[in-house]
């Protein structure tokens, strides 16, 4: 099992989101990713946000955690065996801090987006499950999604 830590960043109503593309259709994902031996969470999650959106950013709270189970959703084809936790978390970008299009990004990411919160659902973001949980009211959150995309 992988342990993937995101982070959640919104300005101004907008979601700043990694933009992936290849020999499939578009998509958009929070920025983070894998989380290395010997590294915490947050540290973990500071350096792929420095990778993939070229800037510090100030890890907050935690907002929720999922497990996704490739097995058992629409990729199962291309990727049955993966199976990742990840850890969502909210967080600012830092003092100065701007977002920009680095050469340490993931292989497939070629941009960075900001996509407005109240229109994610018309939106190719995967979990899926983030758009559902960022329109629930913030005292019916979960904190545990389960097995979801």
């Amino acid at each position: 099992m992988r342990v993937a830590n995101k982070a959640i960043i919104v300005r101004d109503e907008h979601l700043l989101v990694t933009v992936n593309s290849g020999d499939f259709p578009t998509f958009y994902l929070c920025p983070g990713g894998g989380q290395d031996h010997g590294e915490d969470a947050y540290a973990g999650l500071r350096r792929e946000c420095r990778e993939e959106i070229g800037c510090e950013v100030l890890v907050g709270e935690l907002a929720f955690v999922r497990d996704y189970i490739a097995a058992d959703h629409e990729f199962a084809d291309q990727d049955a065996w993966a199976h990742q936790r990840e850890a969502y978390f909210f967080c600012d970008l830092a003092p100065g801090a701007e977002p920009r299009m680095t050469d340490a990004g993931d292989l497939w990411q070629t941009g960075i987006a900001w996509l407005p919160v109240d229109g994610l659902h018309d939106q190719p973001l995967w979990p899926r499950a983030l758009a559902r949980w960022l329109a629930t009211a913030e005292a019916d959150r979960p904190r545990y999604l389960g097995n979801v995309n």
